[in-house]
């Protein structure tokens, strides 16, 4: 059954612009979505999965290498050729154990033939993909520790039982969960790279045009997906536009003069909003298509970069959102 397209997604922009940026820039930390259920996180995460163009992998190659690096990771991978799959989409549930996430010795063949083996884990199948979390809140710390240092590092490194495996990691960690349900711990929240609120529509007309895109797709898949064929052409040239020109791209001294005042505006700990600013402004920049960055593109995605990155403030019982957007209009008029 063809997936939802990204691109018939009603409202959720600030969501569908995270993505996007995530999409450009791997390395921008993941993307935490935090918001009320049935608003389409998942949905919107999935779609844009699909919608990436297939990848190149060495044949046989369990931890989806690049032909070029074929031969590098613990499986015998030396095939010649190469083979084009679907962008990896791994969802981890909720009950998912540390082995069955980072991988473990393969018993069934130690019992079998009496070999020592790796049995590759979630995090292998999500390599040059997205590992996708729902009700993150609800996972036990360590393993969100686990993976975002993992994520950080773009390496998963296993010793145990005798075993010791190092193998590429690489992938876009998205989170979603429901405040409502249980808070995810400071510490880790502000490892993300971006953080969204979604809530549901209120505007009566989204609202059906959202009961009205889902009716259609469900009595038609693939008749919805090709009469959205062109819409989401269109993002894809907007992505691969975007992934070129972000390299190109440097952040002049004045917008990152710009970040830093934001960030000390609004008492931002440490200095990981500043880079995630940063980067956030150069990877929208590149999504539309400028050919520089300018201070716009950074108060654009400054409340993604800083929300989950303030202090509580007793005396400003404000949301971080709303303290953001005050800066911002006292800095910048």
């Amino acid at each position: 059954m063809a997936r939802f397209p990204f691109s018939a997604i009603v409202a959720q922009d600030e969501m569908k612009l995270a993505l996007l940026i995530a999409a450009i820039d791997p390395a921008i930390g993941g993307v935490m979505v935090f918001g009320d259920r049935g608003t389409g996180k998942s949905t919107a995460a999935r779609a844009l999965a699909a919608l990436l163009p297939p990848i190149a992998v060495a044949d046989g190659c369990r931890y989806y290498c690049r032909p070029e690096e074929a031969g590098s990771c613990p499986d015998p991978c030396h095939s010649n050729r190469s083979v084009k799959v679907a962008v990896p989409f791994v969802d981890l549930p909720l009950g998912a154990t540390e082995d069955r996430v980072l991988g473990a010795l393969d018993l069934e063949r130690a019992l079998r033939a009496g070999e020592k083996a790796f049995e590759p884990g979630l995090l292998a199948k999500a390599h040059r993909g997205f590992l996708y979390i729902d009700e993150i809140n609800l996972l036990e710390d360590h393993l969100v520790d686990l993976l975002l240092d993992v994520a950080a590092s773009g390496q998963n490194i296993v010793e145990r039982e005798g075993l010791s495996v190092r193998h590429r990691a690489q992938f876009v960690l998205i989170g979603s969960g429901n405040p409502e349900e249980g808070e995810l711990r400071p510490q880790l929240l502000d490892r993300f790279g971006l953080s969204v609120e979604v809530r549901t529509p209120n505007a009566l007309e989204q609202r059906i045009e959202i009961m009205r895109r889902c009716a259609a797709q469900e009595a038609d898949p693939e008749g919805f997906a090709a009469a959205w064929q062109d819409e989401e052409a269109k993002v894809l040239r907007q992505i691969a536009r975007g992934q070129k020109l972000r390299a190109g791209l440097v952040v002049p001294d004045a917008v990152m003069a710009d970040i830093s005042a934001l960030c000390q505006a609004v008492g931002a700990d440490g200095l990981r909003g500043e880079l995630t600013l940063m980067r956030a402004a150069r990877a929208v920049a590149a999504l539309k298509g400028a050919k520089a960055v300018r201070r716009e593109h950074a108060l654009e995605v400054a409340p993604m970069a800083l929300r989950h990155r303030l202090r509580r403030d007793i005396l400003d019982e404000t949301g971080s959102t709303v303290r953001i957007e005050r800066a911002i209009a006292e800095l910048f008029g």
